[in-house]
C-alpha cells in the first residue's frame, strides 16, 4: 500500500496563492494515481483535481479550472496542487488520495489511501 501526507495549507487573502504538497511513501514503485479532494464545513467531500501516474492526463473540477494546477514529480514521490486566485469559497480541508486502479480519477470511491488533510482558509 501507499501512504500519503499533505502539507502547505494555511491562511491566505482572497486573490492569493498557496501550493499544497502530497508526499507518498510505501509501495510507490507501483504506478499509482493521485487526486485532491476538499471538504468544507457542512458540505460533502468533493473532487478538486486528479493526475495519472504518467502525468499525461490531468483533470479538474469546473470550480477550479484555470486557477488550480496539479502536477507530480515521481522522483520526489510528490504531487503538488498550485492554487491561484483563491476565493473564500475555496476554504476547506484539502485531502490527498492515492489509488492503483485505472478508474476515472474523479471517482472518490476508487481511492484506497487518504491523507489526514490540510486546512486552507481564504479570507475575504
Amino acid at each position: 500500500q501507499v501512504q500519503v501526507a499533505e502539507s502547505g495549507g494555511g491562511l491566505v487573502q482572497a486573490g492569493g496563492s498557496l501550493r499544497l504538497s502530497c508526499a507518498a511513501s510505501g509501495r510507490t514503485y507501483v504506478s499509482y494515481h493521485t487526486g485532491w479532494f476538499r471538504q468544507a464545513p457542512g458540505k460533502e467531500r468533493e473532487f478538486v483535481a486528479g493526475i495519472r501516474w504518467t502525468a499525461s492526463s490531468t483533470y479538474y473540477a469546473d470550480s477550479v479550472k484555470g486557477r488550480f494546477t496539479i502536477s507530480r514529480d515521481n522522483a520526489k514521490k510528490t504531487v503538488y496542487l498550485q492554487m491561484n486566485s483563491l476565493k473564500p469559497e475555496d476554504t476547506a480541508v484539502y485531502y490527498c488520495a492515492a489509488k492503483y486502479s485505472t478508474a476515472p480519477v474523479d471517482r472518490m470511491s476508487e481511492y484506497d489511501y487518504w491523507g489526514q488533510g490540510t486546512q486552507v482558509t481564504v479570507s475575504s
